[in-house]
């Protein structure tokens, strides 16, 4: 059963769907210098806005935007739900065990001055804490910060898919996948799956991340995998990524669907490919076999072969070992003079909405027959065709590439020359 994109909606940097195409066509990047917590030096960041995002925020917006672009009215009691975020609630979770630990600091105070007789050889207890939350009953055993159970249900990593069953009237089946850097191409490939096999025939998938958090970005920093100045991909001089917000929801349904109550159809999702190196947790199998794996089997599905691939959407991370696997997969597998890009100079890496972002540009790309360019690059690094500038040109097939920790390996065929898109 063809799978087709009935409606998208998208946030980034460079703003929604509309507005990010038109100022990344113009080589425009949403990259900046900021300093959203204090305790940590500035640093170029893709903010949607002056602070850091959140999560159910942004995804009630792309929805609401992927719904009106479909023209769907609620409720949609049978329309699946496939979402994912690499990085969920850790935001959230994270300013609750910061405000835990600041109570414990001040209980700890207390009683050093003599004002904490009572709770002698106790450290923290509910008395010593007013929870910035509502109606808080009882604190979490052993738990440095105390918060009420419907809380804590609030932040489980599947609850942004929740809510966004509820805020459109869905009983059917909601997946919540966490697939690193290719969560987005995850959440599409469950998705087809679902319309496919007959469960339903429509689905809203995709992956939306607010990951500009102290951890997230200790953590990156530590490993040195973020950039000091900006997003280079494939550039020589490349330094690492920058992280970004955003993400990208998308309306899929049945070829059958989509032409019976006559929808707007962007593309068809031709083929996809999962695989996993089962070997780093934080760099690709050197040798690329699993990664070359995915291509092919997402090739083969979509009855294609690489010759028939226009234009390639890039996982292009900008840091040394990514490009690298990701530029010699290119040179094995594909035609010399294939067009390449990265979009992740503009927009940031939005981590597990990377895909689902790239899957929006190359459907763009698509409509428009226009390609996006690779802001940032200066000096290729690689002997590629890499778009330097919006070039107008044939995209009859694109491929989105996405490759994430742990090995996660994912490929998928966009494709806009085919007859189901003729009603």
């Amino acid at each position: 059963m063809d799978v087709v994109v009935t409606g998208i909606g998208l946030v980034s940097a460079l703003g929604t769907l509309e507005t990010s195409w038109k100022r990344l066509l113009s080589g425009e990047s949403g990259i900046e210098r900021h300093q959203p917590f204090l305790e940590l030096e500035p640093r170029p960041l893709a903010l949607i806005g002056k602070k850091p995002a959140d999560l159910i925020t942004l995804i009630r917006q792309v929805l609401a935007e992927a719904l009106q672009d479909a023209n769907l009215t609620l409720p949609l009691p049978d329309c699946g739900i496939v979402i994912g975020s690499s990085r969920g609630f850790q935001g959230n979770l994270e300013l609750l065990a910061s405000e835990g630990r600041r109570k414990k600091e001040e209980g700890r105070r207390k009683r050093k001055e003599g004002r904490g007789k009572k709770e002698e050889g106790r450290e923290f207890s509910m008395t010593d804490y007013q929870c910035p939350m509502p109606n808080a009953q009882f604190p979490i055993p052993n738990a440095q910060c105390p918060m009420p159970n419907s809380q804590f249900v609030d932040f489980l990593p599947h609850m942004g898919a929740i809510a966004a069953a509820r805020a459109i009237g869905s009983t059917g089946p909601v997946l919540a996948p966490m697939a690193a850097c290719a969560t987005g191409l995850q959440s599409i490939a469950r998705a087809v799956d679902l319309i496919r096999t007959g469960e339903c025939q429509r689905a809203i998938a995709g992956a939306v991340e607010a990951p500009i958090t102290p951890l997230t970005l200790a953590g990156f920093n530590r490993m040195g995998a973020l950039a000091n100045t900006g997003c280079y991909p494939f550039d020589q001089h490349r330094e690492g990524f920058v992280l970004g917000e955003g993400g990208a929801l998308f309306v899929l349904e049945s070829i059958e669907l989509a032409h019976r109550r006559g929808a707007k159809i962007y593309g068809g999702i031709s083929g996809l490919g999962l695989t996993n190196d089962a070997c780093y947790a934080n760099a690709p199998e050197l040798g690329g076999e699993s990664a070359i794996a995915a291509v092919n089997q997402c090739l083969k599905r979509s009855n294609l072969a690489a010759v028939d691939i226009d234009f390639i959407h890039a996982h292009g991370t900008a840091t040394d070992l990514n490009d690298r696997h990701e530029a010699l997969l290119i040179q094995k597998l594909f035609r010399r003079g294939v067009a390449v890009s990265s979009t992740k100079g503009a927009t940031g890496h939005t981590l597990g909405a990377s895909g689902a972002l790239g899957v929006a540009f190359c459907l763009m790309g698509i409509q428009n027959q226009m390609l996006p360019p690779g802001a940032g690059m200066k000096k290729p690094g690689f002997d590629l065709d890499f778009v330097r500038f919006a070039r107008s040109a044939v995209v009859r097939n694109a491929v989105c590439l996405s490759f994430g920790f742990g090995g996660q390996n994912a490929a998928i065929v966009l494709s806009g020359d085919r007859s189901f898109l003729t009603k």
